[in-house]
């Protein structure tokens, strides 16, 4: 059934309804049967699952495991401690999993307060009287009353119009308005002049359409199908992170494996051979790698926030960082979604062709500005600027596609005028003369043709042309407008101007090696024209057309992909998101961005979609990672900005983690292997890994990123986050300075008390304690120099200034004031088995903190100049 096709009798009795309405009994029931009309997200996720999932991925299980061996460690060999190690290691899943379920609930909560795409109330008649309920309520059947500034609740069919005009960019992304008819139409049913979809907003006029299709049924809902059923492809940083805890689980488990059988031959007995192997497996185990990104991800996005885009999702910080390319929409996003007249030709002063766009015009001033069609509204402020808007509008022939103007009649001065407006090629076949010298020559067939093409000169310059033509009569006109006889006033070009930042985010994508695409519903032509306004193509436009695109054959348009000054136009919901998916399967990175309904399916499949705020649609910003608060392409720039720097960042701060695990290893190789009292206990090791790392790690996540940051190519999707290159530096380089620093430190103590070996000292010797402690203290003062370090892997401290990053130093401050906490506070000596210790030990520290700092900076100079030398 094409409901389009049918006459309003057969409209009713189809729905069982009619010119009276439906009654309230019977609404209620519909109510029943079809549910609420709105508009559902598809397979979300209950916060349940949500809170689930953050306790149960990789990393958390692993730490599950290693808070379980503590358990049962404890109960098998009670008396050795693993009980507040197991409990603090469960308070880091926990912490971690609440703080990151916190920050996508209150996003989420954030993104509802944007969902303002359906009306809130809306007229409909029933029980033969209007009413206004809660959009919510209309169900299919319903006669709904409709007046200029509504929004359309549900697809309906017209079943009045008074010259009803509706706006569709909501549904198809673009500005064109149209004029609505009662009359029965051929054709598909996007393009019926009889049909209303949810969504789109009444321009002018007023009207009528009984509602034969809600919520999820309407093509706003069929949309959202389309959209809940793409599956999301996982982030680079998800993918990265699963693959580094695998590898620690891996190195982890493998040395504690190793490490048990080799106490197995040295004679150990089981238990402190299976306590020993926890150490280890502890010690290697990042138990401050999971809130540490977290927090550091939390922190970006807050950056990102303050730049006007929000994050639904932490992993789209650094998944934004890591796309090579962007797939855009053009309407309201690299344009203002606002028409404004560019360019005016007239064969005289151009007075009567302004008075023409301002009379012939049915945008109207409100307290807002002006209300109405775009391309009216731009007409009608171009005008207004100029001219006076004296005139009574005695009748109106309104525009239409077939005729393709509209005419008007009005009393000007005591004079009756007609003023038409319109397609060029529908207006000047029209008009006898042309205006010159106070009085008007008429128009020939050299003259025309030379208008004919001015009009085409304008129309290649990716300008809407509106004809514009008057003429005066004798007498009051019975029946139908005469519009033929007309004396051409002038042409007016339109355009939806580019938002003036967008030249410059696209030159800086380009300096960062990323490329932006094109995906429009609008006319080749007209993408075509501000793709070169904007710089986001250089030479003669590649369009490939909607049509084209969904019988082309994928190696085909494979290879269409490659092609330079790309743009797609004219495209459907499906086409856009082949074309993403094609994307993807060649080994891009792909973000896409977008308002309309129309763009959100290609926004689920992308790594990242983003979605526009303000002119957004709900399911648009459902469906996207991050929304722009502002609708400012240029912000998207300063997004890709932060997440590189996330990426840096995060690399950053594992090397400075991973760094304390070979000090924290050390000695239980030394315990193992050569007989002496365990220089560090498992305890001392949390200690550092969940509470003097932690600040100092989080501040490594907040450095500002380098100036350089955006004239580099995007990272190969080959390069890891956890590469040799880092671990040669985090386990063979820096850590073996802490180890150095921390064992030093442990056999200064021991020595200096008089032990010697194979001496064994009691676990609460004071001896005991305060070597332990002199280890701890060893492996904290390196670290403070290990932040300075890891700041950058390449760049000098005395370049980065030692005091420009003041979390860094706010750090520092942290993890003394815990140092001196753990070190000479009762309590902290309790919890940690730890015992004050004399200013010569940190004397001794010194050195070897001012050592790490000056290697690496010998390191950073060697891998400098071995750039330059490859540059």
């Amino acid at each position: 059934m094409k409901i389009q096709a049918l006459s309003h009798d057969e409209v009713f009795a189809t729905l069982f309804s009619g010119p009276r309405g439906i009654t309230a009994e019977e609404a209620s029931h519909r109510q029943r049967e079809y549910g609420p009309n709105e508009i559902r997200e598809m397979h979300a996720r209950p916060m349940a699952s949500r809170l689930v999932a953050q306790f149960t991925h990789f990393l958390a299980l692993l730490l599950w495991f290693a808070a379980a061996l503590c358990f049962l460690s404890e109960y098998l060999h009670p008396g050795e401690g693993l009980v507040r190690l197991g409990i603090a290691i469960l308070a880091v899943i926990f912490i971690n999993a609440i703080f990151t379920f916190i920050q996508e609930y209150r996003t989420e909560k954030a993104i509802e307060e944007l969902r303002k795409l359906l009306p809130f109330r809306v007229t409909v008649v029933r029980d033969a009287l209007e009413a206004e309920i809660d959009a919510r309520e209309v169900v299919p059947g319903d006669l709904i009353i409709l007046h200029e500034g509504d929004k359309v609740p549900a697809d309906g069919r017209v079943i009045q119009s008074n010259h009803l005009t509706l706006n569709n960019a909501p549904l198809t992304g673009e500005s064109d308005s149209r004029v609505l008819t009662a009359a029965p139409c051929e054709g598909e049913m996007l393009e019926s002049l009889n049909l209303a979809f949810a969504g789109t907003l009444v321009v002018s006029g007023s009207g009528s359409i009984v509602a034969y299709a809600t919520g999820m049924a309407t093509e706003f809902g069929k949309i959202a199908h389309i959209t809940g059923r793409v599956v999301e492809e996982e982030s680079p940083l998800q993918t990265e992170i699963i693959r580094v805890t695998r590898i620690v689980a891996v190195i982890a488990v493998a040395c504690g494996t190793c490490f048990f059988a080799l106490g197995w031959m040295f004679g150990q007995g089981f238990w402190n051979n299976f306590l020993f192997a926890i150490g280890i497996i502890i010690a290697l185990v990042p138990e401050g790698l999971l809130p540490t990104v977290t927090l550091s991800l939390a922190m970006g996005s807050r950056r990102m926030a303050r730049r006007n885009a929000l994050v639904k999702s932490l992993n789209a910080v650094e998944a934004l960082g890591s796309v090579d390319m962007i797939c855009t929409d053009k309407t309201g996003t690299l344009t203002q979604n606002r028409m404004t007249v560019r360019d005016t030709w007239s064969p005289d002063d151009g007075a009567m062709a302004c008075r023409v766009a301002l009379l012939c015009n049915n945008a109207a001033p409100s307290a807002d500005g002006v209300r109405g069609d775009p391309t009216e509204t731009a007409l009608y402020r171009y005008a207004m600027e100029r001219v006076g808007a004296a005139g009574d509008r005695l009748d109106e022939a309104p525009f239409d596609a077939e005729r393709k103007r509209m005419a008007t009649l009005h009393r000007i001065d005591g004079r009756l005028v007609v003023l038409v407006k319109g397609a060029g090629e529908s207006v000047l076949p029209l008009c006898a003369s042309l205006p010159q010298e106070g009085g008007v020559i008429p128009l020939d067939i050299a003259e025309t043709a030379e208008l004919l093409e001015r009009q085409r000169t304008m129309a290649g310059a990716g300008l809407r042309v509106i004809a514009l033509a008057f003429r005066e009569l004798d007498v009051l006109p019975v029946g139908a407008i005469p519009e033929e006889g007309l004396t051409f006033a002038g042409f007016m070009g339109l355009e939806d101007p580019p938002r003036p930042e967008v030249p410059q985010a696209l030159e800086q994508c380009r300096s960062a090696g990323i490329r932006v695409v094109m995906i429009t519903g609008d006319a080749g032509a007209t993408a075509a024209a501000i793709a070169l306004e904007i710089g986001l193509i250089t030479g003669a436009p590649f369009i490939i057309e909607g049509k084209e695109c969904t019988t082309m054959p994928d190696v085909q348009l494979r290879a269409a992909l490659e092609q330079d000054n790309l743009i797609f136009a004219r495209m459907s919901p499906q086409n856009k998101m082949q074309i993403v998916s094609l994307l993807i399967e060649q080994g891009h990175r792909v973000a896409v961005t977008g308002d309309g309904v129309n763009d959100a399916p290609a926004l689920r499949k992308a790594h990242v979609g983003i979605a526009m705020g303000l002119s957004g649609t709900s399911v648009a910003r459902e469906a996207a990672d991050i929304v722009l608060l502002d609708d400012n392409f240029a912000s998207i720039v300063h997004a890709i900005e932060e997440g590189r720097a996330v990426f840096e960042n995060i690399r950053n701060f594992i090397t400075y983690i991973f760094a304390s695990n070979i000090p924290e290893l050390v000695p239980y190789i030394g315990y193992i292997l050569f007989g002496i009292p365990l220089p560090l206990t498992i305890m001392q090791i949390l200690a550092v890994d969940l509470g003097t790392d932690m600040l100092p790690a989080l501040a490594l996540g907040s450095e500002k990123p380098s100036s350089e940051i955006m004239k580099r190519p995007p990272r190969p999707k080959s390069e890891r986050l956890l590469t040799w290159g880092v671990l040669t530096r985090a386990y063979l380089f820096l850590g073996m300075f802490e180890a150095l620093a921390g064992m030093s430190a442990y056999f200064y103590v021991m020595q200096s008390g008089g032990w010697s070996r194979p001496q064994l000292l009691a676990p609460t010797s004071a001896l005991y304690l305060q070597a332990t402690t002199a280890c701890l203290a060893g492996i904290i003062a390196t670290q403070v120099a290990n932040v300075f370090a890891c700041r950058s892997s390449s760049v000098s401290i005395i370049s980065l200034g030692v005091l420009s990053n003041r979390l860094v130093l706010a750090g520092i401050a942290a993890e003394s004031a815990l140092a001196g906490f753990i070190i000479y506070t009762p309590l902290g000596n309790d919890i940690f088995g730890c015992a004050p210790i004399g200013i010569n030990v940190w004397l001794l520290l010194i050195p070897f903190a001012l050592l790490l700092l000056a290697a690496d900076e010998a390191r950073k100079y060697v891998v400098r100049l071995g750039s330059h030398t490859h540059t």
